[in-house]
């Protein structure tokens, strides 16, 4: 029986089709070859095994190993990072797959393992002697290019200093920056770890931090664009420590960089932050370095910095006041009339010639010009000033400060060195003392493990800037032998920003904890209290401020009528050094309470701090408070540890 010619027909096109259909079915739909060496592969392998180098220290730095109560773990939380499905707690499934993943073909050089995981091919291939020529990608071109076109030379910590009315930088940041054999320091690179997120108000940052609640990504900027921010926007000024680390080392810190490029980690405020996560950067370079496992508890930028020092990498510190500074300290050289010329000059009101009818002397003339050049280069940051009449009004003041000739008395424009940061006292506090509440004596022992009070010696921290977290002070009244909370401090923050002619900052507070307010006669009883300000400050840093606020204080406990209290009032002090050792704050406040549990609360008090080191103080305070009409008055004196 024959065939028909159309079935005959689709017999032939499927004997064509099929084997394309195979072929295409290897191509595109087969498993991916995974070492095309076995031999090789297994190997290395073999000998990773035989020198355990899933044990070596090293090994550990670039997984971000840590020991935990059960067994080990890697601060990394991005699954890109791992190659092994059990790679974050697993160091021998990680390192042999990644051993293995350096034989799998890649789409393109920086696809491959060898690319992706830089460091760890180069550490591996030196441990092992890996025959680079076996492998599908013998090497990373663009990484040896990168190194090849920029020459790293040198490395610098850089430290801008705390910021309050920056969530993110309440207590500083620590950033590195790597200088090249060609270039300025201006057209270094930047290497920062930091939290992602657009959260503005401060202590939502904070509590939101303390639980990793946001992403942290490492991110590699040109030095120019982070002192932009930090030095010009946010008025901060930025401390430099150059580290004597060698282009070898160099080297292999630029490696784990690579690796950590768009990988993210739970970023936490006190712990895992961008100073902690820069301690695997640095044991990076040098594995002889001791500084991820020193650390306990929690870690803040200034510590950070006296860590690194402590291993001896600092070799020398440098100072760069922020444009703020620049433009505080060129007013304070002259008298408000001459400031008021800067700032008409700054502002287009004055125009060439107008210091030729004036009794100005020739100096206070460079002044003021420097001064106005400075003020209005922060107007145009701000977008306060168009870039048109910007390079027109800045040009002219140029013209009219080259026409006052070279300054003999140059050193008067620059801004006066302040202490070293990691110089001042250390974070951590514990208070020792005694005092008398009414009619009972107590012993007081008060516990902080961050930051800095307003009334702490200043050397090295931004003055007029309170930044307290988890303050406990505990109390014991000998007459009945009692143990007992006095105040927690959860966070407890006070800026006083003053007003001038070129700024005019909103000086702020905000603390919450649990406090003792009068509940009936001769007792007290703990509250949680609110308790959030807003006002304005003036005076400077070496006469002293003054300042007053507007507050509201919302108290809650079952001690209160309702269970709760809400009420506004306002306080007003002064504060400043009367000497270098000897610091005084007086103060008086008033809140009426209308809602809740109706009630007036006044308080006035002095506190004083006499400094003995920078990690030594002795501080007394007295206060005379009234509440229902009972009145209470309060004296303590303190010896106070920091270390």
């Amino acid at each position: 029986m024959g065939t028909a010619p159309g079935r005959r027909y689709g017999r032939n096109i499927a004997r064509i089709l099929f084997p394309l259909i195979v072929i295409i079915s290897c191509i595109f739909f087969s498993p991916p070859a995974f070492a095309q060496d076995p031999p090789y592969c297994e190997e290395l392998l073999e000998a990773a095994r035989r020198q355990k180098l899933h044990d070596d220290r090293y090994w550990h730095i670039l997984m971000h190993y840590q020991q935990r109560i059960i067994g080990i773990e890697s601060l990394i939380d991005d699954p890109n990072f791992f190659l092994a499905p059990d790679g974050k707690t697993n160091p021998v499934s990680e390192l042999e797959a990644t051993i293995r993943a350096f034989f799998a073909p890649a789409d393109n050089e920086n696809a491959s393992a060898v690319c992706r995981f830089a460091a760890r091919f180069e550490w591996l291939t030196e441990k092992l002697g890996i025959d680079t020529g076996r492998l599908p990608v013998p090497a990373c071109r663009s990484f040896e290019n990168f190194m090849e076109a920029n020459r790293p030379s040198s490395v610098t910590l850089a430290f801008p200093m705390a910021h309050l009315n920056s969530p993110a930088s309440m207590f500083g940041h620590t950033l590195l920056f790597i200088e090249t054999a060609d270039r300025s320091k201006l057209l270094s690179y930047s290497v920062s770890y930091s939290a992602v997120t657009n959260e503005t108000f401060g202590p939502f940052f904070a509590v939101k931090g303390l639980f990793g609640m946001y992403p942290g990504y490492f991110a590699v900027l040109p030095y120019y664009a982070k002192l932009q921010q930090y030095s010009d926007v946010d008025h901060r000024d930025i401390w430099e420590y150059r580290l004597n680390l060698t282009e070898p080392e160099i080297r292999r810190m630029l490696l784990h960089i690579r690796e950590l490029e768009s990988i993210a980690s739970d970023y936490y405020f006190f712990q895992e932050n961008c100073s902690y996560l820069l301690y695997f950067l640095l044991e990076a370079a040098r594995p002889s370095l001791e500084l991820s496992q020193r650390f306990h508890g929690w870690l803040i930028p200034l510590d950070s910095i006296r860590a690194i020092q402590e291993q001896g990498l600092i070799t020398e510190a440098s100072y760069r006041p922020s444009r703020t500074t620049k433009i505080r300290h060129l007013a304070s050289n002259l008298d408000g009339h001459g400031q008021e010329k800067a700032l008409a000059l700054a502002k287009g009101d004055v125009q060439e010639g107008t210091f030729s009818q004036t009794d100005l002397s020739v100096q206070e003339q460079r002044t003021i010009c420097e001064l106005a050049g400075e003020y209005l280069q922060f107007l145009y940051t701000k977008r306060r000033v168009p870039e048109e009449t910007y390079q027109e009004r800045f040009l002219r003041i140029l013209q009219m400060r080259s026409a006052l000739g070279i300054s003999s008395e140059n050193g008067l424009s620059r801004a006066p060195v302040p202490l070293q940061p990691d110089r001042g006292h250390h974070s951590n506090r514990v208070s020792l003392g005694a005092g008398i509440k009414g009619d009972d004596a107590f012993a007081e022992i008060r516990i902080r493990p961050a930051y800095h009070h307003l009334m702490d010696y200043d050397g090295g921290y931004v003055e007029g800037a309170q930044l307290v977290f988890a303050d406990v002070a505990l109390r014991y009244r000998p007459e009945d032998r009692r143990l007992f909370l006095e105040r927690l401090d959860v966070i407890d923050i006070f800026s006083l920003s003053p007003r001038d002619r070129f700024f005019r900052p909103i000086s702020w507070k905000l603390s919450t904890g649990l406090f003792r307010v009068e509940a009936d006669h001769d007792k007290d009883r703990l509250v949680y209290r609110i308790n959030p300000g807003a006002g304005f400050a003036f005076g400077n840093n070496t006469e002293g401020l003054i300042y007053t606020m507007l507050e509201t204080d919302i108290n809650i406990g079952v001690v209160l009528e309702k269970n709760y209290s809400a009420g506004m009032g306002g306080s007003a002090g002064a504060v400043g050094n009367l000497c270098r050792f000897w610091k005084v704050h007086a103060f008086v406040r008033d809140i009426y309470y209308s809602l809740g549990d109706t009630r007036n609360f006044f308080e006035a008090a002095v506190h004083q701090n006499f400094v003995i080191n920078p990690d030594q103080s002795v501080s007394i305070e007295v206060c005379r408070s009234r509440t229902h009409d009972i009145y209470q008055t309060e004296a303590k004196a303190l010896w106070n540890l920091f270390f």
